[in-house]
């Protein structure tokens, strides 16, 4: 990577040339440049870790090279009083390279458990209605190879099945929202070197120690299981492994969607065949998941034991109505129907 390579019609900030004509920034943008490919604009996610200033760097010369116009964001969920000062200082220290960022804080009452998980979902909303409100299809995430394995364990404590397990990709989508995670394949270590040596600076969350939340007792054993050989180079071979099991799976799913499923266009209605139940009870629990989504037009997709419970009744001829997902599922003379839920108002 040269800055006579980066000339292009955005003029590169003479801050930048000490900084990529470094070897190793070179090498680990030249791995980036390989993953990312993407020639549309896009919104990144900075919470100010080692791992998301590293992904604005990054993002940074990639959209300069391609001559791109990313925005960045900052989530401000005021879960701890320092945060909105971090938030602001980390805004500061992207606005010294040059980058133009917004804080988007998380207003309102804060709960007091499961707070982890709900201040992500609070994350992705605010995150989701400014890629809407810029129309914006493309968000970029700064996960890498430490949240898959500990997603990958935290599913398994819950039970998930291979779709859960694996469900943390490079390339996910979301209410029409591409989720890109180009720093999957990352070292932590190379992250953190990029944060330390371009910005001199990250914010180290001290909920990164609390033991009281999950994501962190399996943090702490996965570094035991390190001490047995089980390094994270065989984790993320075993997720990938995984994750070709699940692309079968998949090709399944739709081809049983696809034959065995028939929209009727003059009832507004989707009839599933008989065939449709015929398949392995994975691909037939995915394949009426998926089409439940698809006709409910929720965001989110339904859990997984509402799902098996439906297939249940259906398997011992006892369903009669249910709704589901927004979905209406009933059974007319052993045939299963779904149609959109139409919610009725009264003055």
């Amino acid at each position: 990577m040269s800055l006579k390579n980066l000339s292009v019609r955005k003029k590169i900030p003479k801050i930048y040339k000490p900084k990529i004509l470094n070897h190793k920034v070179n090498k680990i943008f030249k791995k980036f440049e390989k993953s990312f490919k993407i020639d549309t604009n896009f919104i990144v996610a900075v919470s100010g870790g080692a791992d998301s200033l590293a992904l604005a760097f990054l993002t940074k010369v990639y959209a300069l090279k391609k001559n791109l116009d990313p925005r960045y964001f900052i989530v401000d969920h005021r879960l701890r009083k320092e945060s909105t000062y971090e938030a602001y200082k980390v805004k500061k220290i992207l606005k010294s390279l040059k980058i133009n960022s917004q804080v988007l804080t998380w207003k309102g009452k804060k709960p007091v458990s499961n707070i982890q998980s709900l201040a992500r979902s609070k994350r992705y909303e605010l995150l989701f209605l400014k890629c809407k409100k810029l129309k914006i299809s493309n968000l970029v995430l700064g996960h890498h190879i430490d949240d898959v394995i500990e997603n990958f364990f935290l599913r398994m404590a819950r039970g998930s099945g291979l779709k859960g397990l694996v469900s943390l990709g490079t390339n996910t989508q979301i209410e029409n929202i591409n989720l890109i995670r180009p720093l999957i394949e990352f070292d932590k270590r190379d992250l953190i070197f990029l944060s330390k040596f371009i910005f001199n600076f990250y914010v180290d969350d001290p909920t990164n120690d609390d033991i009281k939340f999950n994501r962190i007792k399996v943090r702490n054993l996965i570094k035991r299981f390190e001490d047995f050989g089980l390094d994270k180079k065989k984790f993320q071979l075993t997720i990938e492994n995984l994750k070709k099991s699940d692309q079968s799976i998949k090709f399944y799913i739709e081809k049983n969607k696809k034959e065995n499923s028939i929209f009727n266009y003059r009832k507004n209605e989707l009839i599933l065949k008989d065939n449709f139940f015929d398949n392995s009870y994975e691909v037939t629990f995915r394949s009426l998941s998926d089409l439940i989504h698809l006709v409910g037009r929720k965001p989110n997709f339904v859990r997984g034991k509402k799902i098996e419970n439906i297939l249940n009744k259906i398997k011992e001829q006892k369903l009669r109505k249910e709704t589901l997902g927004g979905c209406v599922i009933k059974m007319v003379n052993h045939t299963v129907i779904l149609t959109k839920e139409v919610k009725k108002y009264t003055c």
